[in-house]
């Protein structure tokens, strides 16, 4: 299928291993990357939660703030899942919106919307562990 003459991809796109918008497969590769970086991270985000339920506040802030891994763990695990959630939705938005200036401002908005509740988790498990 390389090399089908019928192909109307040009020999450096299919070189490249780029699609027509060149920047599919960089998308494409983040999102697998995200998910298999989840796949350990959400079971240690459950693993602590689990630990923690029941506790009441102050014993959840001397674990984050007396142990090093619980708040990495977090943090990693918030900022990792904000970014695929906002690749995620750029995909939809990108497939199935097809009014140009509602997509643009779609896409505006789930950027907004992903580094709000990635700096809102990040100042949250900050504010546990450095107090």
């Amino acid at each position: 299928m390389a090399n089908d003459p019928r192909s109307l991809r040009t020999a450096l796109a299919r070189i490249r291993f780029l699609g027509s918008a060149k920047s599919g497969t960089h998308h494409s590769w983040h999102m697998r990357v995200t998910s298999v970086a989840l796949m350990p991270l959400s079971i240690l985000f459950v693993w602590i939660l689990v630990s923690l339920a029941g506790k009441d506040y102050n014993a959840v802030r001397a674990t984050f703030a007396d142990r090093f891994l619980p708040a990495t763990v977090m943090i990693l695990f918030i900022l990792t899942s904000a970014y695929h959630m906002r690749l995620g939705m750029q995909t939809i938005i990108e497939d199935y919106v097809h009014d140009e200036p509602i997509k643009t401002w779609s896409i505006i908005a789930n950027l907004l919307f992903s580094v709000l509740v990635g700096f809102a988790g990040l100042f949250a498990v900050l504010k546990l562990s450095l107090t």
